[in-house]
């Protein structure tokens, strides 16, 4: 039995990502596999989806609904889970296999090249997998300290890869940015779509837009930065809504 596991708290991302998430799960997969969701709202997620309670964490206020919450899946024992373990976040689409991303590397902690600091060796944590209860001193490092540790690495994918020695980095071509890889540079991608390559099978989404924004073919831009509409434009690729439901 493959386990992917997902995590949805406060309200940026409804239950409906979470089934579409599940969704392309089942379209992606030729093994068995099983999604768990860690969640402080279960409500209308998807019945086949195990839902368990967010994993207990202390973190500073401030940093309360961001991605420093995630460090809470690195903590022993994490409900019944054993053995390796796939993270993904719920604004990806999956556009191809996912088997491939528990044979790659067993039992060795595997996740996505940074984009924007290639070569620094730093990990992003849209993607990763992980054997549970190896690294649980990287969460019980964070609760003694976790001011102290925000403070310094600021993101919890940084504070990641300095502390794990042994990181490995997908292949390049499995999972991609919409953003730093697909979109065309402006103003190409106002009548461009963003290519999807062919050994493709993750493209993230990180910060805006979001899948369903691109499938409408916006770019929200803050009403403070309206002067970034001018470049802040894109033409929907069809892959996106294909793989977005």
């Amino acid at each position: 039995m493959q386990t992917i596991i997902c995590m949805k708290w406060g309200s940026r991302y409804g239950p409906e990502f979470v089934n579409r998430l599940y969704t392309a799960i089942e379209r992606n997969t030729k093994r068995e596999t099983q999604l768990y969701c860690f969640t402080d709202n279960p409500i209308d997620i998807n019945k086949n989806v195990i839902c368990k309670p967010l994993p207990k964490i202390n973190l500073p206020e401030a940093i309360s609904l961001t991605p420093w919450r995630k460090l809470s899946v690195w903590q022993h024992p994490l409900q019944n889970l054993k053995g390796d373990v796939l993270f993904l976040d719920l604004d990806l689409v999956i556009t191809g296999g996912l088997d491939s991303f528990f044979d790659y590397k067993p039992s060795k902690y595997c996740v996505i090249e940074n984009w924007t600091q290639i070569g620094k060796n730093i990990g992003n944590t849209s993607c990763f997998r992980f054997p549970v209860g190896r690294y649980n001193y990287i969460f019980d490092k964070f609760q003694k300290n976790p001011e102290e540790i925000w403070k310094k690495y600021r993101i919890e994918q940084v504070f990641l890869s300095a502390e794990i020695k042994e990181q490995y980095f997908w292949p390049a071509d499995w999972c991609k940015s919409f953003k730093h890889n697909l979109l065309p540079k402006w103003p190409f991608r106002i009548w461009k779509p963003a290519k999807l390559p062919r050994e493709t099978s993750i493209v993230a989404f990180t910060g805006k837009p979001d899948p369903d924004d691109v499938i409408k073919g916006i770019w929200p831009v803050k009403k403070s930065q309206f002067y970034k509409k001018i470049y802040k434009q894109l033409k929907t690729p069809q892959w996106v809504s294909k793989n977005w439901s």
